[in-house]
Protein backbone atom coordinates (compact mmCIF):
# COMPACT_ATOMS: atom_id res chain seq x y z
CA UNK A 1 0.00 0.00 0.00
CA UNK A 2 1.40 3.44 -0.81
CA UNK A 3 2.51 5.68 1.98
CA UNK A 4 0.31 8.64 2.52
CA UNK A 5 2.02 11.67 2.32
CA UNK A 6 1.60 14.91 5.21
CA UNK A 7 0.98 16.97 1.74
CA UNK A 8 -2.11 14.93 0.34
CA UNK A 9 -3.24 14.89 3.41
CA UNK A 10 -3.26 18.30 3.49
CA UNK A 11 -4.73 18.53 -0.06
CA UNK A 12 -7.53 15.76 1.13
CA UNK A 13 -8.47 17.85 4.29
CA UNK A 14 -8.68 21.36 2.06
CA UNK A 15 -11.10 19.44 0.07
CA UNK A 16 -13.20 18.37 2.67
CA UNK A 17 -13.50 21.75 4.42
CA UNK A 18 -14.10 23.13 0.98
CA UNK A 19 -17.64 20.70 0.71
CA UNK A 20 -18.24 21.21 4.11
CA UNK A 21 -18.03 25.23 3.52
CA UNK A 22 -20.80 24.41 0.52
CA UNK A 23 -22.99 22.42 2.75
CA UNK A 24 -22.70 25.10 5.70
CA UNK A 25 -23.50 28.03 3.65
CA UNK A 26 -26.50 26.13 1.71
CA UNK A 27 -28.11 24.78 5.47
CA UNK A 28 -26.57 26.96 7.98
CA UNK A 29 -25.11 25.53 11.28
CA UNK A 30 -27.54 23.97 13.24
CA UNK A 31 -29.04 22.28 10.37
CA UNK A 32 -25.98 20.84 9.15
CA UNK A 33 -24.72 16.77 9.75
CA UNK A 34 -21.41 15.30 9.61
CA UNK A 35 -23.84 13.01 7.41
CA UNK A 36 -24.47 15.75 4.58
CA UNK A 37 -20.56 16.44 4.74
CA UNK A 38 -19.67 13.29 3.83
CA UNK A 39 -23.08 13.01 1.36
CA UNK A 40 -21.12 16.29 0.11
CA UNK A 41 -17.58 15.36 -0.60
CA UNK A 42 -18.63 11.53 -1.28
CA UNK A 43 -16.54 10.35 1.23
CA UNK A 44 -17.24 7.30 4.16
CA UNK A 45 -17.67 8.39 7.72
CA UNK A 46 -14.51 6.50 8.59
CA UNK A 47 -12.12 8.80 6.40
CA UNK A 48 -14.08 12.20 7.22
CA UNK A 49 -13.91 11.36 10.97
CA UNK A 50 -9.96 10.70 10.38
CA UNK A 51 -9.59 14.62 10.08
CA UNK A 52 -12.24 15.93 12.39
CA UNK A 53 -13.54 15.03 15.46
CA UNK A 54 -17.44 16.50 15.25
CA UNK A 55 -19.74 19.17 13.92
CA UNK A 56 -17.89 21.90 15.85
CA UNK A 57 -14.12 21.18 14.81
CA UNK A 58 -14.87 20.76 11.21
CA UNK A 59 -16.83 24.41 11.30
CA UNK A 60 -14.21 25.65 13.10
CA UNK A 61 -11.39 24.84 10.04
CA UNK A 62 -14.32 26.34 7.55
CA UNK A 63 -14.16 29.32 10.17
CA UNK A 64 -10.78 29.26 9.77
CA UNK A 65 -9.97 29.36 6.00
CA UNK A 66 -12.90 31.82 5.58
CA UNK A 67 -10.96 34.18 8.01
CA UNK A 68 -8.23 33.95 5.51
CA UNK A 69 -9.86 36.37 3.15
CA UNK A 70 -9.27 39.59 5.50
CA UNK A 71 -5.65 39.19 5.32
CA UNK A 72 -4.58 41.02 2.34
CA UNK A 73 -6.58 44.10 3.43
CA UNK A 74 -3.99 44.51 6.20
CA UNK A 75 -1.17 43.84 4.52
CA UNK A 76 1.08 47.37 4.94
CA UNK A 77 2.72 48.29 1.94
CA UNK A 78 5.66 50.87 1.40
CA UNK A 79 3.91 52.95 -1.39
CA UNK A 80 -0.17 52.13 -1.11
CA UNK A 81 -2.42 54.52 0.61
CA UNK A 82 -4.03 52.60 3.31
CA UNK A 83 -7.56 54.45 3.61
CA UNK A 84 -8.48 52.76 -0.09
CA UNK A 85 -7.14 49.43 1.32
CA UNK A 86 -9.69 49.97 4.30
CA UNK A 87 -12.62 50.65 2.75
CA UNK A 88 -12.33 47.81 0.33
CA UNK A 89 -12.05 45.61 3.02
CA UNK A 90 -15.47 47.37 4.60
CA UNK A 91 -17.10 47.20 1.07
CA UNK A 92 -15.91 43.27 1.30
CA UNK A 93 -18.29 43.20 4.56
CA UNK A 94 -20.96 44.86 3.23
CA UNK A 95 -21.17 42.16 0.23
CA UNK A 96 -21.13 39.42 2.54
CA UNK A 97 -23.36 40.64 4.79
CA UNK A 98 -25.44 41.42 2.06
CA UNK A 99 -25.35 38.10 0.15
CA UNK A 100 -26.79 35.64 3.33
CA UNK A 101 -27.59 32.83 0.54
CA UNK A 102 -24.13 32.92 -0.49
CA UNK A 103 -22.12 33.16 2.32
CA UNK A 104 -21.57 31.63 5.81
CA UNK A 105 -23.37 34.55 7.92
CA UNK A 106 -26.61 31.93 8.15
CA UNK A 107 -24.40 29.45 9.64
CA UNK A 108 -21.99 32.25 11.93
CA UNK A 109 -24.91 33.91 13.31
CA UNK A 110 -26.44 30.34 14.29
CA UNK A 111 -22.76 29.15 16.08
CA UNK A 112 -22.08 31.94 17.89
CA UNK A 113 -26.31 31.97 19.04
CA UNK A 114 -26.05 28.51 19.89
CA UNK A 115 -26.67 26.67 23.01
CA UNK A 116 -22.98 24.74 22.98
CA UNK A 117 -20.99 27.84 22.24
CA UNK A 118 -22.20 30.33 24.34
CA UNK A 119 -22.53 27.38 27.43
CA UNK A 120 -18.72 26.15 26.60
CA UNK A 121 -16.94 28.31 25.07
CA UNK A 122 -13.47 27.18 26.51
CA UNK A 123 -13.91 24.56 24.08
CA UNK A 124 -13.60 26.83 20.78
CA UNK A 125 -10.49 29.17 22.17
CA UNK A 126 -10.29 30.15 18.08
CA UNK A 127 -13.01 32.18 18.38
CA UNK A 128 -11.50 34.73 21.10
CA UNK A 129 -7.82 34.21 18.71
CA UNK A 130 -9.32 35.43 15.65
CA UNK A 131 -11.31 38.02 17.38
CA UNK A 132 -7.66 39.22 18.92
CA UNK A 133 -6.12 38.71 15.24
CA UNK A 134 -8.33 40.82 13.60
CA UNK A 135 -8.55 43.78 16.13
CA UNK A 136 -4.81 43.94 16.22
CA UNK A 137 -3.90 43.92 12.53
CA UNK A 138 -6.05 46.39 12.53
CA UNK A 139 -4.94 48.80 14.99
CA UNK A 140 -1.59 47.66 13.38
CA UNK A 141 -2.46 49.42 9.77
CA UNK A 142 -3.99 52.21 11.93
CA UNK A 143 -0.61 53.04 13.96
CA UNK A 144 1.06 52.72 10.52
CA UNK A 145 -0.80 54.75 8.63
CA UNK A 146 -0.45 57.19 11.43
CA UNK A 147 3.28 57.09 11.15
CA UNK A 148 3.17 57.63 7.85
CA UNK A 149 1.29 60.62 8.29
CA UNK A 150 -1.90 59.43 6.17
CA UNK A 151 -4.28 59.25 9.43
CA UNK A 152 -4.48 61.50 12.00
CA UNK A 153 -5.86 58.92 14.31
CA UNK A 154 -9.35 61.17 17.04
CA UNK A 155 -8.80 57.67 19.51
CA UNK A 156 -6.29 54.78 20.15
CA UNK A 157 -6.29 52.76 17.29
CA UNK A 158 -6.99 49.65 19.49
CA UNK A 159 -10.45 51.48 20.81
CA UNK A 160 -11.12 52.13 16.94
CA UNK A 161 -10.45 48.46 16.07
CA UNK A 162 -12.71 47.60 18.82
CA UNK A 163 -15.56 49.90 17.45
CA UNK A 164 -15.69 48.88 13.71
CA UNK A 165 -15.62 45.17 14.80
CA UNK A 166 -18.73 45.61 16.58
CA UNK A 167 -20.10 47.57 14.33
CA UNK A 168 -19.56 44.75 11.35
CA UNK A 169 -21.08 41.99 14.09
CA UNK A 170 -24.04 43.83 15.25
CA UNK A 171 -25.08 44.55 11.68
CA UNK A 172 -24.43 41.18 10.56
CA UNK A 173 -26.52 39.31 13.28
CA UNK A 174 -29.23 42.11 12.65
CA UNK A 175 -29.44 41.17 9.11
CA UNK A 176 -29.38 37.37 10.06
CA UNK A 177 -32.63 38.23 12.27
CA UNK A 178 -34.46 41.07 9.73
CA UNK A 179 -32.97 41.21 6.72
CA UNK A 180 -30.35 42.74 4.69
CA UNK A 181 -33.10 44.97 2.91
CA UNK A 182 -34.80 46.72 6.64
CA UNK A 183 -31.29 47.12 7.64
CA UNK A 184 -30.29 48.94 5.01
CA UNK A 185 -26.57 47.38 5.22
CA UNK A 186 -25.39 49.89 2.19
CA UNK A 187 -26.21 52.38 3.95
CA UNK A 188 -25.10 51.69 7.65
CA UNK A 189 -21.74 51.08 5.78
CA UNK A 190 -21.62 54.09 4.29
CA UNK A 191 -22.15 55.64 7.62
CA UNK A 192 -19.54 53.59 8.83
CA UNK A 193 -17.01 54.77 6.38
CA UNK A 194 -17.91 58.47 7.35
CA UNK A 195 -17.40 58.18 10.91
CA UNK A 196 -14.21 56.54 10.28
CA UNK A 197 -12.82 59.70 7.87
CA UNK A 198 -14.07 62.03 10.65
CA UNK A 199 -12.32 59.52 13.55
CA UNK A 200 -9.22 58.83 11.11
CA UNK A 201 -9.17 62.03 9.02
CA UNK A 202 -6.93 60.32 6.41
CA UNK A 203 -5.41 62.36 3.72
CA UNK A 204 -6.20 60.71 0.95
CA UNK A 205 -9.81 61.06 1.39
CA UNK A 206 -9.34 64.95 0.35
CA UNK A 207 -8.35 64.04 -2.39
CA UNK A 208 -11.42 61.76 -3.95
Amino acid sequence: MPKVTEAYKEEKKKELIYSARKVFIRKGYVQTSMQDIMDEAGISRGALYSYFDNIDHIFIEVLKEDDQKDIPFFEVSDNGLLWPQFKQWLKLQQDFIENIHHSLLQAKAEFFLSSRYRTYKENFPYISQRYNKLARAIAEVLVEGEHKKEFQLQQPADFIAGYIISFINGLMLDTFQLGHKQTNVKEQISILCFSLENILRPQSAKKE
